[in-house]
């Protein structure tokens, strides 16, 4: 008896997933992690507020979540003075991704992205069939205009920047942004990755204009709000291009617990100074721990601190590795320049304490000293 053939598309790619997550590691060394400061995840939680909103939506769970997320569109219509129908809201940013390359990308069509930026929407654009153009890194950023020229080298229909950076946690002034939406060919989209605008000095981020039809802003609830388990993200845009994600989209793709969860962060902004005032802290002190061990940090518009390990991707590999045999959880960027570090997800105080015990051994370990 043979399986159903796959389509010629899905045959050639490779089964695989971007990340391997902490539970997978912890599945196979057969115990949890003392600190996951790894995932970018918020480890400073919800608001209070968010729980009591999801222990009061959790009896009506029972039903669809509303498939216009009417609430929660209006509630970020109202946040950033756009109108309702400029807003999407999705299965995370990653969902989102999904959706604008299923609708502006298929086979024949080109696609450009930096080599070592966020892998999901890579994964989006092989599973769609278009063609993929990276450019690298300078100095520790992604390049606009190097991302600009290969648009025009391949006729790109879709571009693709981070601002704040993940992984390397840099960022661009608004202004380089604003002049790189200038200078986009006719028939591209910027997608405009802002994940972790919250924790973003106000230069670097752009006036929201949901005029151009050729940028789309996407957000989520997954960083500062604490809410990486609910999967929410949003995007903004010009009225037309948002409207074609209905063409697509998932309807029912929001849970009514989730849509209940958004809706409640987003109106705790005490809560969110508070997680941004911490993130703060902890960047700081993992800067400082990095110091005080002979590395260096890079500067950080983000919740996490990249660290420049000071050699090769071997040695960050092997630092990596020492740190999780020392059940610390963390990652490293996967492409140059950025595999010369490892990544630190800001934690509490108990998670930097065991990061810091634990570095220098890992070091000496990874040193062969």
């Amino acid at each position: 008896m043979s399986r159903p053939r796959e389509t010629p598309l899905a045959a050639s790619l490779p089964a695989t997933v971007p990340f391997v997550g902490p539970e997978a590691l912890e599945r196979s060394r057969g115990h949890r992690f003392k600190a996951r400061i790894g995932a970018n995840e918020s480890v400073f939680g919800p608001s209070p507020k968010v729980i009591e909103a999801i222990r009061d939506a959790a009896s009506e769970a029972w039903m669809y979540g509303d498939p216009e997320n009417h609430e929660l569109r209006h509630a970020l219509a109202e946040r950033y003075q756009v109108a309702p129908d400029e807003v999407v809201v999705g299965e995370g940013i990653d969902g989102l991704l999904g959706y604008v390359v299923r609708l502006f990308a298929g086979p024949g069509d080109h696609v450009v992205t930096s080599d070592g930026a966020y892998p999901t929407f890579n994964f989006h654009v092989a599973g769609f069939g278009a063609g993929l153009t990276k450019v690298p890194y300078r100095d520790d950023r992604e390049d606009p205009e190097a991302l600009l020229r290969a648009v025009s080298e391949t006729s790109a229909k879709l571009v693709y920047l981070a601002n704040p950076d993940n992984p390397m946690g840099s960022w661009h002034s608004a202004g380089m942004i604003d002049d790189m939406i200038a200078d986009l060919p006719e028939g591209c989209l910027l997608v405009l990755d802002e994940a972790y605008a919250e924790f973003a000095p106000d230069d670097a981020i752009p006036r929201i204009d949901t005029s151009n039809p050729q940028v789309i802003r996407m957000r989520t609830f997954s960083k500062a709000y604490g809410l990486a388990g609910m999967r929410v993200g949003y995007a903004i845009g010009e009225r037309g291009l948002i409207r074609s994600f209905e063409k697509i989209r998932n309807h029912f793709g929001m849970g009514r617990v989730s849509q209940a969860s958004a809706l409640a962060a987003l109106a705790d902004g005490a809560w969110l100074d508070t997680v941004k005032n911490e993130v703060t802290r902890s960047r700081d002190r993992i800067a400082g721990i990095a110091r005080t061990n002979g590395l260096k940090p890079l500067p950080s518009a983000t919740n996490f601190v990249t660290i420049d390990c000071g050699g090769g991707p071997e040695l960050a590999k092997a630092i990596l590795k020492a740190l999780v045999e020392r059940d610390i959880f963390v990652r490293m960027p996967f492409a140059e320049p950025g595999n010369r570090c490892i990544r630190i997800s800001c934690g509490t105080t108990a998670d930097l304490d065991q990061f810091e015990a634990a570095l220098p051994l890992a070091l000496s370990d990874a040193r062969g000293e």
